[in-house]
């Protein structure tokens, strides 16, 4: 069943490159309404709105997603100017490359707080503006690792891996109310923060940000009484991820 999504409003978080700006271009093509929440990179966070404003309007939330007031914040002023929210994306995220004996609470809590704690709370605070949609969707960036593990990277993975066990309680805790939450849980993309967490791997054969988008797409175009949770992408390399 083919939805029509014109003029539907997308919160998207992690908007400033990579997987998020492909996925803000791809949405906006559609003509969808963009609003870009989160992150301290002003002129990253603009240069994607000047991407996308040729196709639908956007606007632009920069700020601490870290912070319970400013998500709040935002929401309020979110629903003040559309009233409802038809698409959360919860893409922002935070790599790691450290051996778990050199891990210090300091980093543990930076990436579980940006990579679980502000879904959980993003999500939660949206809830009643996406039941004031008619087609609902909540789409949470897992990965890879939220199925296996990598060297120097257990407290990511311990992350992605809470994030994707939330989406999947939360498919069946909300199916009655229509309101659909899927995990796209890519192997490895080349975006920046991939080159930060494997620094071992080429950008021959992976991922791209634009292949991200296209099954961000797809969940949401072929919106349907089936119900897929999960969407596992791989790399085109002789040593898969999953």
């Amino acid at each position: 069943m083919s939805v029509d999504w014109t003029d539907k409003v997308v919160v998207l978080t992690g908007a400033g490159g990579g997987i998020g700006r492909a996925i803000a271009e791809k949405l906006a093509s559609e003509k969808m309404q963009l609003v870009l929440l989160g992150g301290n990179n002003v002129e990253k966070l603009n240069t994607t709105a000047r991407m996308v404003e040729k196709y639908s309007s956007c606007m632009v939330l920069p700020g601490d997603l870290t912070s319970i007031d400013f998500i709040k914040k935002s929401i309020l002023l979110i629903a003040e100017l559309f009233g409802a929210v038809d698409v959360l994306i919860n893409n922002a995220g935070v790599a790691q490359n450290t051996p778990f004996e050199a891990v210090s609470l300091t980093e543990f809590d930076k990436i579980m707080a940006i990579n679980l704690r502000t879904p959980f709370v993003l999500t939660q605070k949206t809830l009643p503006l996406l039941k004031k949609s008619s087609q609902p969707t909540i789409i949470n960036i897992a990965s890879v690792v939220s199925h296996s593990g990598y060297p120097f990277q257990s407290i990511y993975s311990a992350s992605k891996h809470a994030l994707l066990g939330m989406t999947k309680s939360l498919a069946r805790e909300y199916y009655k109310e229509n309101i659909r939450v899927h995990a796209i849980s890519p192997g490895g993309v080349y975006t920046d923060m991939v080159k930060v967490s494997r620094p071992d791997l080429s950008p021959e054969g992976m991922i791209m940000p634009e292949d991200i988008a296209d099954a961000v797409r797809f969940l949401l175009f072929s919106r349907s009484n089936a119900v897929i949770d999960e969407i596992c992408l791989h790399r085109a390399a002789k040593e898969p991820f999953c």
